[in-house]
Order: C-alpha cells, then sequence, then structure tokens
C-alpha cells in the first residue's frame, strides 16, 4: 500500500519517463532518428532490421507520440491518483498491444517496452492508504480526485 503522497509521486515519475520514452515519437524527422537506433538494437538481439516507415506510418507514430505527450505533461503538473489509475489501464491496453506485435513479428526489441509498460502499469495498480493508514476502497478513492 502507498500513501497518497507516495502515489503522487509514482505518477509524476512515470510520466517523466513517458516523456523520455517518448519524445523522439512526437515528430516525424525525431521518430526516423529513432527508427534506426532501435532497428540496431533490434538486430544486435537477434531480431531483424525494423521496416522502413511510410508517411502514413510516421503519421500514426507522430500521433501516438504527441498525445502522449500532453498526457504526461499533464500527469508531471498534476499527479492525482485518478490520473495515475487511467495510465495503469492505457499501460496495460499498450503492453497487449505490444505483446500481440511480438507475437506477430517475434522482434526482441519490443521486450525494452512491453516490461517497462507492465511494471508502470502495476505500480500505478496499488492499493492506497487511507490518511489513517488503512486500505483505500473505491469510495476513498474517489475523495482523491
Amino acid at each position: 500500500m502507498l500513501s497518497l503522497s507516495a502515489f503522487r509521486r509514482l505518477v509524476r515519475a512515470s510520466a517523466i519517463y513517458d516523456v523520455f520514452m517518448t519524445a523522439a515519437f512526437a515528430t516525424p524527422w525525431t521518430f526516423l532518428l529513432l527508427r534506426e537506433h532501435l532497428s540496431t538494437v533490434n538486430v544486435r538481439l537477434g531480431g531483424v532490421p525494423l521496416p522502413v516507415f511510410e508517411p502514413f506510418h510516421l503519421l500514426i507514430s507522430s500521433l501516438l507520440g504527441s498525445v502522449v505527450m500532453v498526457w504526461s505533461m499533464l500527469r508531471i503538473v498534476d499527479p492525482q491518483p485518478r490520473l495515475g489509475r487511467y495510465d495503469a489501464a492505457a499501460r496495460y491496453l499498450f503492453s497487449l498491444w505490444m505483446a500481440w506485435a511480438l507475437l506477430v513479428t517475434g522482434q526482441p526489441v519490443l521486450w525494452l517496452f512491453i516490461v517497462p509498460e507492465l511494471a508502470w502499469g502495476l505500480a500505478q495498480s496499488l492499493p492506497l492508504q487511507r490518511r489513517g493508514g488503512t486500505r483505500g476502497g473505491a469510495a476513498h478513492e474517489s475523495l482523491l480526485r
């Protein structure tokens, strides 16, 4: 169980992690540089070079990066427990789709994204303590918004 202040620090830390991991996805130009590095890492891990991205792929990656950057800034500025819970749900969804891609492609570089996503999701799913030190339920969490 985490105290409210510890949970808020966790939400903010996960957002800062996202800024570092996602900033390069936010523009087509930075993503192309990142893609080259990811491809090299993937080959070193035993995979094959990543496919070349066409403009439509770059659009999708930039949309993802832009949305995650805005979402991250919101959690940095206002790390509410409610936002941490939503972020945990998003991380489980991201992990699910990355696991699907791993099954379909076998690209080992995906593990470098799946493991931290699941870890941050699990951390932001931990129960909160009530102010008196006992476990907080759904009713208590609604008060923390």
